[in-house]
């Protein structure tokens, strides 16, 4: 079967393609001066043209567009031409050729008037002649109103037709839904029919031009369904699905009449049993950019999708940034931060002598003001850079023309060159410059076209490429490689502002240097309110060819990426299993393996923490309890070696530090108010403090800086000078500073860098303080509830936080953006690193791994009968402690796989 030539990139933007018909075709002007021959080919029904396909491929498809119309009739059965009836006489003062030789060039209009003969071999005339002439009357009004009758004339005669359900795969699929849809390409709408079985989703096209008469897809080959805009309206579906056997990943993007409509298909699709997405929170997908397991590539392409952009739609395509600013030197070093375009300005912003020409002709402005009359991505520019991958794409969007010679994408450092300086020329890249996968195909001119000569003579071929390129896979991998470089990933987030965040709208723009076009904007015009056809219609074009903002991700500044370290602990292991006790469950791919090491029970009432008093021997653990008393334990003998009642109250709290190299110095708080000093070497409480008005509930240390920091229940957490040996303890001395809070203290936690202090609520705010002056950074109001641990990232970039709301909640320290929050099956209670893992105690006894840098749970493993109050690592990541309301303290060898 020969390949069809005729595809809906033949027609306008969006028109609409019914139906075609077997004919013979002949063409008749007033300069013939011989018979022409009766040609064999098909007619094409369209809502703006009618198109003949000739049935030898060397020939031209001849295009009548309905406008160039003169008349339309039925011929006489008398008349010269034939005999018969069945033969439709169209009259037109233009005509247009295309793919002569099958070739992709130029459309040639042909300015003559002519008279068409069709005789049609098996439809019958009166069939179809009133359809030509409905459209023809059509095509007598302005587009608007043009566009309105043909959406009309569409939904008339689909409404008539009901999906064809002999083309279900299973008799025994019930129907949950059919409605009217149109199925979406680039530049292309096909309408059609959606019906949703309990176990597909069918869509049926109205003509006969797919491949396939019927798309069928299973709903358990479903992996993502996305709401979307489209032509600016909350009508369109892209679904995402991967089609069998081939596992090849495909996409249906369909809009439909309304929004209701839409939401409706959305609802019923997820409410099928047998649909089950790839569902990865944002903020998830966020945290595993920001620690390095998801490249900047691959997360630009995500949050271009949750912004609406998508490859099907040209209005909304993918947007990237320029990246390299060298397009002339022989090499490039990537490692030069001079290469490197500033990632936290605009295009339009790059050039100060050009910005400050902008903005005197936005001060004269009157409201509403834009400082940039073009935009970074719309229809134009993205085929301005693809034309020679998708050439058909700019003859339908071009009117079956290519741009002028010397206006065409040639040389990417003239481009480049042009975003700088040129008044009107502010776009973006598009994701082929970063895709290595099609190793630059878009910069060759693979299909030979000949897109003309430039001014000096040159014919245009390949994109000239700059002089550090080898060629157009080089080329690409450079920039691929200067996308993932460490300067980008520190400084990528700038740029995710302006474009997805907080900086795109508002008086954060307008700081920025980024006003566009006020209709540009998501949510600036409603089309449905807009009732006169021509007034919607000159939005539509207008927003249509300016481009159009994406919609707003982020409302908070983006956090920065945090790659070093966690490329460095990333190679050291990457999934876990885990061995508990004897049942030998196992938990996911190897990394590390858990051994029950021994068991002690010597607490009257739950543990309240644990800690490895000796770092490099890991033999000395120490733990405090709800009974009072203090407890020393031998791992080497496995036994207790002391025990000491030190209060007649709970103690909630243990730290351990050596002011000498000989001494080590036990500090626990105490709910009798106080700090009780313990010297482990002499087994003596040397001194206690009586730091606080209430309980104190938590306490950490900074040996670097020589302070203690007690938090407590009298909404207060204060910093001391450590322990002097020989030397009374004077509150009024010892005492530092005193940083006050709206509620009780719970939880405290110092950063790796000894710079900042974490301390959260009974009310479940956070407070971030800087230890360098002791003054209060930010608070924000993490949790609903009481929270109960927190502690800092390995970089110090961010504040982990686990509250009684269950939630498991993460804070970048630089712009106090919640990054990343999930809830947890149970309320967890502690929380301590080993390595890249996370490890989260829980109120139901379980250790929880929480993988960082994909930010996921990947296993749990169940430890204590009840909450697990305690939690420490040691040092080398070899042995973990676990203690528990249960009384029991436990010691985990943990060794490294």
């Amino acid at each position: 079967m020969e390949k069809e030539r005729f595809t809906m990139l033949l027609l306008e933007p969006g028109e609409i393609f019914f139906e075609d018909y077997s004919v013979l075709m002949k063409m008749l002007d007033a300069s013939s001066l011989e018979e022409q021959k009766w040609i064999d080919g098909r007619l094409k029904l369209c809502s703006k043209s009618l198109v003949f396909t000739n049935k030898d491929i060397n020939q031209p498809l001849i295009k009548i567009q309905l406008k160039e119309v003169i008349a339309v009739d039925q011929c006489d059965s008398n008349s010269s031409i034939s005999k018969h009836s069945n033969v439709l006489s169209v009259q037109c003062k233009q005509y247009v050729e295309m793919l002569e030789k099958n070739i992709l060039a130029p459309y040639k209009f042909i300015h003559k008037h002519v008279t068409l003969y069709f005789y049609f071999n098996y439809a019958k005339i009166e069939d179809c002649l009133p359809q030509i002439l409905q459209l023809l009357r059509a095509a007598t009004l302005p587009t608007a109103e043009q566009n309105a009758m043909i959406m009309a004339i569409v939904h008339s005669r689909q409404s008539r037709v009901s999906f064809d359900t002999s083309w279900l795969e299973d008799l025994y699929e019930q129907v949950v839904l059919e409605t009217q849809a149109n199925k979406v390409l680039p530049l292309v709408i096909n309408p059609g029919r959606i019906l949703l079985t309990t176990s597909r989703i069918y869509f049926q096209p109205y003509n006969n031009l797919d491949q396939h008469p019927v798309l069928k897809i299973q709903l358990k080959d479903i992996v993502n369904i996305i709401k979307r805009r489209f032509l600016l309206r909350q009508v369109g579906l892209e679904i995402k699905w991967t089609r069998q056997p081939e596992n090849k990943v495909e996409h249906l993007f369909v809009s439909l009449k309304n929004q209701n409509d839409r939401d409706e298909l959305y609802t019923s699709l997820l409410n099928q049993p047998t649909v089950s997405l790839e569902r990865i929170p944002q903020d998830q997908m966020t945290m595993r950019w920001q620690n390095g397991s998801l490249s900047n590539y691959d997360y630009l392409l995500y949050i271009n999708s949750l912004a609406d952009r998508t490859f099907h739609d040209l209005t909304q395509y993918p947007v990237m940034p320029w990246i390299i600013q060298d397009y002339i030197s022989s090499t490039l070093d990537l490692n030069d931060s001079n290469v490197y375009r500033d990632l936290s300005k605009p295009v339009g912003a790059l050039d100060s002598d050009r910005l400050e020409r902008l903005k005197e002709r936005y001060t004269e402005m009157s409201e509403p003001k834009f400082l940039y009359g073009s935009h970074y991505s719309a229809p134009g520019f993205v085929l301005f850079y693809l034309v020679r991958k998708y050439p058909q794409y700019m003859l339908c969007l071009q009117n079956g023309r290519f741009d002028h010679p010397d206006r065409m994408f040639n040389s990417v450092a003239d481009v480049w060159k042009n975003v700088l300086v040129n008044m009107s020329d502010f776009k973006e890249l598009v994701p082929e410059f970063y895709d290595t996968n099609n190793g630059g195909d878009f910069l060759v001119n693979s299909y030979s076209i000949d897109f003309g000569y430039r001014y000096n003579g040159t014919k245009i071929g390949d994109v000239e490429l700059p002089p550090w390129a080898k060629g157009p896979a080089h080329f690409v991998q450079i920039l691929r490689n200067a996308l993932e470089s460490d300067y980008v990933s520190e400084n990528l987030h700038h740029w995710i502002d302006l474009i997805f965040g907080y900086k795109q709208r508002g008086t954060e723009a307008v700081k920025a240097d980024n006003v566009f076009f006020h209709l540009c904007y998501e949510g600036a015009v409603d089309l449905d309110t807009i009732r006169d056809a021509n007034d919607r219609h000159g939005l539509e074009v207008q927003i249509m060819e300016f481009g159009q903002i994406p919609k707003q991700i982020f409302t908070l500044p983006h956090p920065k990426r945090s790659v070093s370290l966690m490329d460095k602990l990333y190679g050291e292991t990457v999934l876990m299993s885990s061995k508990c006790g004897a049942g030998n469950e196992s938990l996911g791919e190897k990394a590390f393996e858990l051994r029950q090491l021994m068991t002690f029970q010597s607490h009257k009432e739950s543990v309240s923490s644990i800690i490895v008093m000796n770092a490099e021997k890991i033999d000395e653990v120490a733990s405090v309890g709800q009974d009072g008393n203090l407890k020393l334990y031998s791992i080497k003998t496995k036994k207790l070696t002391r025990s000491v009642a030190l209060s007649m109250l709970p103690l909630s709290s243990c730290i351990s530090y050596y002011p000498t190299s000989r001494r080590n110095i036990l500090v626990v708080g105490s709910w009798d108010n106080s700090l009780i000093f313990y010297d482990v070497e002499f087994g003596r409480v040397i001194d206690i403090l009586p730091g606080h008005e209430d309980a104190v509930s938590c306490l950490t240390i900074s040996p670097s800086r020589r302070i203690i920091i007690s938090g407590s229940w009298d909404c207060t957490a204060k910093v001391w000078q450590s322990y002097i040996s020989g030397k009374k303890i004077k509150p009024a001395e010892y005492l530092i500073a005193q940083l006050d809070h709206d509620s009780k203290v719970t939880c405290i936690n110092i950063s790796k860098d000894d710079t900042l202090l974490a301390s959260g609520t009974e009310d479940g705010e956070i407070f971030l303080w800087n230890l360098d002056t002791y003054n209060l950074q930010f608070t924000v109001k993490g949790h609903t509830s009481k929270i109960n641990a927190m502690i800092f990232d390995q970089e110090s970039k961010s504040v982990i936080s686990c509250a009684e709301d269950k939630v498991l909640n993460i804070i970048d320290v630089h712009t106090s953006t919640q990054i990343y929050r999930t809830t947890i099956e149970y309320e967890p209670l502690t929380l301590s690193w080993l390595g890249i893992f996370l490890l989260v105690g829980d109120s139901n006894g379980n250790i929880n791994i929480w993988h960082h840098p994909d930010a996921i749970f990947i296993s749990q493993v169940h430890c204590h009968d009840g909450p697990i109050h305690a939690l420490a690592v040691s040092a080398e990541n070899n042995v973990i402690l676990t203690g528990g309301k249960d009384r029991k303290i436990i010691v985990w060898d943990c060794k490294m796989l």
